[in-house]
């Protein structure tokens, strides 16, 4: 079974060891999410961080986030830089799915040892 939007997912998970093997651990959230716009936009990708994401309640807005990074439009990533990715930050990403409408979801982790991802379907 072929995975939806498999070539932009590998695209990302691999600018993120990009990434993490160019500037190491460390850095706070912003300068990774800095860094992953530029090296998706070398890959070719649209990235646009920071995007506004609403949440609806019957036809009213009743919540807003900031989603990390999306890309081409299609998938969400969050970025986190923790020693390792643990529920809330699995909660957090399945939420912005939900809000979004969008299907396929990546968390990043830019940890002490190395760069870590998870991949959401919802």
């Amino acid at each position: 079974m072929e995975l939806e939007h498999r070539d932009i997912t590998e695209q990302i998970i691999g600018a993120s060891f990009e990434v993490f093997r160019e500037l190491g651990y460390g850095f706070l959230e912003r300068v990774y999410q800095q860094a992953m716009k530029v090296e998706l936009e070398l890959r070719g990708l649209n990235a646009e961080i920071e995007a506004d994401i609403q949440v609806q309640y019957k036809n009213h807005v009743v919540g807003n986030y900031r989603a990390d990074i999306v890309v081409n439009g299609c998938i969400l990533v969050e970025l986190k830089v923790s020693p390792a990715i643990d529920s809330r930050d699995e909660a957090q990403l399945l939420n912005e799915l939900k809000a979004t409408g969008i299907k396929i979801g990546l968390l990043l982790n830019f940890g002490k040892q190395k760069a870590a991802f998870k991949r959401f379907v919802f």
